[in-house]
């Protein structure tokens, strides 16, 4: 069964590498899904399902949330069997009291065709890990043959990686996990400086609230500027627009860091001129802060 599926991943990503990219065809419904896991991170899920329910008022949409079983879904991730060593790059409370639920439609099994997958990260997906749960690699595998586009926001990247969808592509990750999460895959072209890559048909960002970028520029490239930059400014989001800089790669040390580029990053609300300033909000120059930065203790393997 995996052999087989292993097959079908290749020919897909054969034949994914030369298609053009799709356009919305309004006449039908655009089939959205976004897999969830027990410790989803939140921000990874709703930051872009915010963008896609706006969107959804003026765009034919639907949309299925999928996990094992329908109902609600805890983004507190399950204990870890071993945990983890400290990382300095992550607050110490890593396990919360609190956390959201967001309800599952459907289950794997149930899922109707889609045309685009976003599969988020978390916690929640070390735990599948270190449990030897594949379910949602060999959902995406399964599912990527019939997806215009598939997505991932922060680690869940790795889940493509394992998946095998990822190599011999472009893809970045969370800055934070980023040993963790590139470990995976096989000849992944791993990118450290990017805030969220486009590899043929298939997305990854950066951590969390990079999702938000890559949702708004994936969006705007599918149903064009006149239709997002206005929900964009509505959540008075004013995003990331240059994919191939994240700041973040220095911060957390990243193997591979342009530490020669200033952290600051230039953004304003969408579709609107705006002038850059010099400096950052201390008023130091970005680079005397990238060396600074350059003293904190290194990411923890």
């Amino acid at each position: 069964m995996r052999n087989a599926a292993a097959a079908i991943v290749g020919l897909s990503l054969l034949l994914s590498r030369n298609v053009k990219a799709q356009t919305y065809d309004a006449g039908r419904a655009l089939s959205i899904g976004i897999v969830l896991f027990p410790g989803f991170q939140p921000l990874d899920v709703i930051g872009p399902l915010d963008i896609i329910q706006i969107l959804s008022g003026s765009h034919n949409m639907t949309l299925s949330m999928i996990w094992k079983e329908t109902g609600p879904v805890w983004a507190r991730a399950p204990p870890r069997k071993t945990p983890p060593p400290a990382n300095p790059s992550l607050p110490p409370a890593v396990y919360p009291v609190q956390a959201p639920h967001i309800v599952a439609t459907h289950t794997f099994d149930n899922t109707p065709p889609l045309d685009i997958l976003l599969v988020p990260g978390g916690m929640g997906n070390r735990v599948l890990h270190e449990n030897n749960d594949t379910v949602i690699e060999d959902f995406v595998a399964a599912r990527y043959g019939e997806l215009q586009y598939l997505l991932s926001v922060c680690t869940g990247a790795a889940s493509l990686a394992k998946s095998g969808l990822l190599n011999g592509r472009h893809a970045t990750t969370n800055k934070a996990a980023w040993a963790w999460a590139t470990q995976f895959g096989d000849g992944v072209e791993w990118v450290p400086t990017a805030r969220w890559t486009e590899d043929g048909n298939i997305w990854t960002s950066s951590g969390v609230s990079a999702g938000i970028d890559m949702t708004y520029a994936f969006f705007r490239m599918l149903l064009g500027e006149a239709a997002v930059d206005p929900i964009i400014n509505a959540m008075e989001y004013t995003p990331h627009t240059d994919r191939h800089w994240d700041p973040y790669s220095v911060v957390h040390h990243v193997p591979g860091a342009d530490t020669s580029r200033p952290l600051g990053d230039c953004v304003g609300p969408a579709g609107y001129e705006y002038e850059c300033p010099r400096k950052n909000i201390t008023g130091a120059p970005a680079r005397i802060l990238a060396s600074a930065i350059k003293e904190l203790p290194p990411v923890a393997k």
